[in-house]
């Protein structure tokens, strides 16, 4: 009765680590197998089964955490789009009025709220140079 615990634990883990493609639970599905296979040939009480799957799962993920790292490591850093305007020339579309609540430029063929940096008012054309980004809204100054 017990392999047949595990042989559905193991099931269980490799459809939750095709589901996530994250790498959650493949250390989980290996020391499954291991605990199930185990159990095939002796005769092992419950307590020796969990300590032989939380054994083996820990060595998995001792063994292939290194490799992870290292991995994750070759990929660098990716920035995120927000960060990728920044510093970029926008042109205002929208006369950019903080005491109105008015203001919206034109960056990269995308409409975006505006903000001065210093609360000044910039017209309609100006040039504007990104200096940060709030959410959906670009704070921008004119352009030197």
């Amino acid at each position: 009765m017990d392999i047949i615990i595990w042989a559905v634990l193991v099931i269980a883990f490799v459809i939750a680590e095709v589901a996530t493609v994250q790498l959650v639970s493949v250390w989980f599905a290996a020391g499954a197998l291991v605990t199930m296979i185990l159990v095939f040939f002796f005769d092992i009480p419950i307590l020796g089964q969990v300590g032989i799957f939380i054994g083996s799962s820990a060595v998995f993920l001792a063994l292939t955490m290194p490799f992870i790292i290292r991995k994750r490591k070759k990929r660098g850093y990716i920035p995120t789009n927000s960060e990728l305007e920044v510093g970029r020339t926008a042109r205002v579309i929208e006369e950019i009025d903080t005491d109105k609540g008015t203001g919206r430029v034109r960056l990269g063929g995308v409409d975006w709220s505006a903000v001065s940096t210093d609360g000044s008012v910039i017209p309609i054309d100006t040039v504007v140079t990104v200096t940060a980004v709030n959410g959906t809204k670009l704070t921008v100054k004119p352009k030197d």
